[in-house]
């Protein structure tokens, strides 16, 4: 049975690579592929109760994220219709893509240990959208983002999903994770930018049309204003309120996250209160929900299942025991786990590492548990669908596989190790 479920999803996952060749949407092969993995796994199990009792535990986390994801699009869409993040390319102006390069990318891994690298991702691609016209630019600049939300994500306890679960688990601490993967996550991101800038040609040096750019904007009345920084500042400020919120109640964030989402509901119902329902609909949540890429949603749920289905089975938990019999050395089998998590879900991964391992012979903040953080939140950015922040950039800026395989992945190669040799060295340095 294992080995049917590796085959079906070996193929789903070469289908989706393949989706602009083959020209059937990567949406629809990823719910096939999630179903028939977990059909084939009913179908020739002896208890089908207690399939469908996995599936359920599955579908729970799975859901969390999705509602968490579907959440974020419409807070974002929400701040865009109004323009609320003008209020931040305004005072970006540059005519030089290399310096947007950098600016973007250090905001977005900055934001990101602060927010996460998912909802992280979704706002800068919006900024980006503000700021660049030329599309080749723009996808460059997409893909530079990937990168930086999950290195910044790595080293912070609310940054990435799979630093929160070994925060949560014990395995790390907060003051710990930070001293000693903010450096490794810090350089995984400028050996990338460094190169990237050094050797890039833009097609397009126009310079975006901001405040300070010279170039005429609209008129902008005083209301319009303040309705911007109403949306942004609840929008934004909420988000940052959502890890916070997860401390407090210990409800997932997907709660908090929706919470926001009914705030700034309420307080965009109220700004446009006196217009007539033709002018207001297109500021209404309702219509910012019939704008999210629901594609994108449904293509995370196929991979979640096919990964849930993997894991159940026992096949994910093999792969990490072949790998400590064939490999050996634990820093060797950490890296490789980085390099699995850009194929698969990291989550799953991360979840097998840490049954593989125990806390009696690792204690708390042992080197195992921060190099795994690092590989596993910076290693997501190795392929366009190693990562929740990855998935959500394709689908909002149509971005393909092959792409990102040719443009950006190398360069996340070369940071994803460079940044790898860095905590060695410091980890050796300091011991």
């Amino acid at each position: 049975m294992a080995s049917i479920l590796t085959i079906l999803f070996v193929i789903g996952y070469l289908l989706i690579t393949l989706e602009h060749s083959i020209k059937i949407n990567k949406t629809a092969t990823a719910l096939i592929t999630g179903i028939l993995c977990w059909a084939t796994y009913a179908l020739m199990a002896t208890e089908a109760e207690a399939v469908g009792h996995q599936l359920e535990h599955h579908l729970t986390d799975t859901a969390e994220i999705l509602f968490f994801l579907m959440g974020a699009m419409t807070v974002v869409e929400l701040i865009d219709v109004h323009d609320g993040f003008t209020l931040i390319t305004d005072r970006i102006a540059s005519r030089n893509i290399r310096t947007l390069f950098w600016i973007v990318s250090l905001l977005a891994f900055f934001l990101s240990a602060l927010l996460d690298n998912l909802t992280t991702s979704i706002v800068m691609v919006s900024v980006a959208r503000k700021l660049i016209r030329d599309t080749e630019d723009r996808h460059m600049m997409a893909g530079m983002i990937i990168l930086a939300a999950n290195a910044g994500g790595a080293w912070s306890p609310i940054g990435d999903v799979t630093t929160t679960m070994l925060w949560i688990g014990g395995q790390i601490t907060t003051t710990h994770i930070i001293s000693t993967v903010l450096l490794p996550s810090l350089v995984s991101l400028l050996v990338p930018l460094v190169i990237l800038t050094r050797f890039y040609k833009s097609r397009s040096e126009e310079k975006p049309i901001t405040a300070k750019s010279g170039i005429s904007r609209p008129y902008v009345t005083p209301m319009s204003r303040r309705d911007r920084r109403i949306m942004l500042a609840i929008g934004l400020g909420g988000m940052l309120f959502v890890p916070i919120f997860k401390t407090i109640t210990h409800l997932p964030p997907y709660m908090g996250m929706m919470l926001v989402l009914g705030c700034i509901w309420v307080a965009s119902e109220i700004i446009h209160s006196d217009k007539d329902e033709a002018e207001r609909k297109k500021f209404t949540a309702s219509y910012a929900l019939s704008r999210i890429d629901t594609p994108s949603i449904l293509f995370f749920l196929g991979i979640l299942l096919a990964v849930g289905a993997l894991e159940s089975t026992g096949v994910l938990r093999s792969l990490a025991d072949s790998l400590s019999q064939a490999v050996g050395n634990l820093d060797s089998i950490v890296l490789l786990i980085g390099v699995a998590s850009a194929v698969v879900d990291n989550v799953p991964i991360v979840a097998a590492a840490m049954g593989m391992y125990d806390m009696q012979t690792y204690a708390v903040d042992n080197k195992l548990w921060m190099f795994l953080a690092y590989c596993a939140g910076t290693g997501g950015s190795l392929l366009l669908i190693g990562s929740a922040a990855g998935v959500a950039v394709m689908g909002m800026e149509k971005l393909s596989f092959g792409w990102y395989l040719r443009k950006v992945s190398w360069l996340a190669l070369i940071g994803y190790v460079a940044g790898a040799l860095i905590f060695l060295a410091q980890f050796a340095l300091l011991s």
